[in-house]
């Protein structure tokens, strides 16, 4: 997995003044545990943006005041309002340790099924999984071009040596559905043909009870012959 360089300053107190003063300052509050010491830390939040706003997943090597630390980025806090960043929080990984990431799906090529009217659908950008740093993946690639409609490609389908995936065997990660106009075009042609079969059902029973008039007009004709 690739990884990101971000430098940060340890911070002596953890008040809300402090907090209020460093993002005056465009910096980050931040916290690293999941180590043998948790760390306190600031970083300037432009240092921080290629981390923090990409699809993009990367494992973090921390310069703490000249201590290096490898770490992955676990929680983030937003201002509800105006979407600032707020706080970080980076857990310590070492390299025989498992970690747990969400890591990206990337779809590509053109399914079959959706050349024939299907729409693709989508359900799950990431995927949590479990492995060892070294074993974590950039993304993972769903190749879609033999999917025809009614096909899904799910959890259980996923495979990758050292790589344990968290999420449920049956969730869909992506399907081709039919579409809700194809639906709708195949009903009205469907009650089309009904309503010519009962339209052809009913002119069987007139044409048949034309001919018991014909003759009974036949037969009043001959007894008014007989009376002559």
């Amino acid at each position: 997995m690739k990884s990101i360089a971000i430098s940060g300053t340890r911070r002596a107190a953890q008040t809300k003044q402090e907090t209020k003063r460093l993002r005056a300052e465009g910096k980050v509050p931040c916290v690293l545990y999941g180590g043998k010491e948790q760390y306190h830390f600031s970083a300037p939040v432009l240092a921080l943006k290629p981390l923090v706003y990409t699809p993009e997943v990367y494992t973090v090597d921390l310069d703490i005041d000249g201590t290096m630390h490898k770490a992955v980025m676990r929680d983030l806090q937003f201002h509800p309002i105006n979407d600032k960043l707020l706080h970080i929080d980076f857990v310590e990984i070492q390299d025989d340790k498992k970690v747990i990431m969400d890591i990206p799906v990337k779809i590509t090529g053109s399914a079959v099924g959706v050349r024939q009217g299907g729409t693709l659908r989508t359900k799950m950008r990431m995927l949590k999984v479990s492995a060892l740093p070294k074993n974590l993946p950039d993304s993972f690639t769903i190749k879609i071009d033999d999917l025809n409609i009614g096909d899904s490609v799910f959890v259980s389908d996923m495979k990758m040596e050292g790589v344990e995936f968290l999420d449920r065997p049956n969730n869909a990660i992506t399907a081709v559905k039919i579409t809700r106009v194809v639906v709708e075009e195949a009903a009205p042609a469907a009650a089309t043909t009904a309503v010519a079969a009962g339209a052809e059902g009913a002119a069987a029973p007139a044409a048949g009870a034309a001919a018991p008039a014909a003759a009974g007009k036949a037969a009043a004709s001959a007894k008014e012959e007989k009376k002559k």
